[in-house]
């Protein structure tokens, strides 16, 4: 099967990132190889690969008849001849400048001059990873957001050397998986959901180390409040209803005052020893004895959930 002109891709490290990509991939009915230089790489990825399918399947993402079969992805240790004919390529390697320009440039040995070279790299600019490759206008970052399987988010960005009609191609492609990308004007470290997130949680740490609330109490009061807000519109559209019949203008006329009065006040903590201990213990109270992989199910339950409804 063919999406977007696609129809054989690689998957370069196989964790958590890589393994819901070759998922999203399947599920796709693309061809998938996978490399990784992890023996047991091949039995961690059908583990993982079958039970996002599941949840690729709750919410909607795939029809409930649609295969998702980890057999069929073809394992290689290192970049080699498997990856003849592959026309993208979405490496998910450790958040490191030189393995990640290194791994590129060997992947280059064994795919044409035209294959799509996307990082998931989460802070990393393109610009820092392009320059050891021999076309370094085809390598891009496409970020995904954690749970990459069920976040339609692809954050698309190029470096200094990037053709911007790879961005084209890379858009389009992610959108024909049913993806929804945004493209970034010029590379920046973080990109820009995770640069918010950042923001979001600089705050919440601030409110934690200042006694104002409970980490429960602040996660309750997103989860419960502009958390569903945002599932439905982003913050510029939100400040714009809130204007009223002037729209952004008004607000920004009657409150922008007091929103900057805000922003002069949030806080800059720092992570040291203290706070850490404070941070780990609020977190574990929250937690109550659930497991990393009980509340990853609960997440992800909520978040097929949220996508459903947002569906009708």
């Amino acid at each position: 099967m063919s999406v977007a002109g696609i129809d054989k891709v690689a998957v370069v490290g196989t964790g958590l990132i890589g393994s819901a990509w070759a998922a999203l991939f399947l599920a796709r009915g693309l061809d998938v190889v996978a490399v990784d230089p992890d023996p047991e790489a091949p039995a961690k990825l059908a583990r993982t690969v079958t039970r996002m399918a599941e949840a690729l399947r709750a919410a909607g993402i795939v029809g409930e008849g649609t295969e998702i079969a980890p057999e069929r992805v073809r394992f290689a240790r290192e970049p080699g001849s498997e990856l003849n004919g592959v026309g993208f390529v979405q490496e998910n390697a450790p958040e490191r400048v030189k393995l990640k320009r290194d791994l590129l440039r060997s992947i280059e040995d064994h795919v044409s001059p035209d294959t799509i070279l996307a990082s998931s790299t989460t802070a990393l600019r393109a610009s820092d990873f392009q320059t050891g490759c021999r076309h370094p206008g085809r390598v891009i970052a496409g970020h995904p957001l954690n749970p990459p399987h069920l976040i339609p988010l692809v954050e698309v960005s190029g470096g200094a050397a990037t053709d911007p009609a790879i961005i084209d191609r890379a858009m389009a492609f992610y959108e024909a998986l049913g993806k929804k990308p945004v493209r970034l004007n010029r590379d920046i470290e973080g990109h820009i959901a995770g640069r918010l997130s950042a923001a979001l949680w600089r705050e919440a740490v601030h409110l934690v180390e200042t006694g104002v609330a409970s980490v429960a109490d602040i996660d309750a009061a997103v989860i419960h409040g502009p958390g569903l807000r945002w599932a439905a519109i982003g913050p510029h559209l939100t400040y714009h209803v809130g204007g009223g019949a002037g729209g952004i203008a008004a607000y920004l006329a009657h409150l922008g005052p007091s929103q900057e009065k805000r922003w002069q006040s949030l806080g800059t903590p720092r992570l040291d020893d203290a706070l850490k201990a404070k941070l780990t213990e609020g977190v574990a109270a929250e937690a109550q004895g659930r497991t990393i992989d009980a509340l990853e199910a609960e997440r992800d339950a909520r978040i097929a959930a949220t996508l459903r409804a947002l569906k009708t």
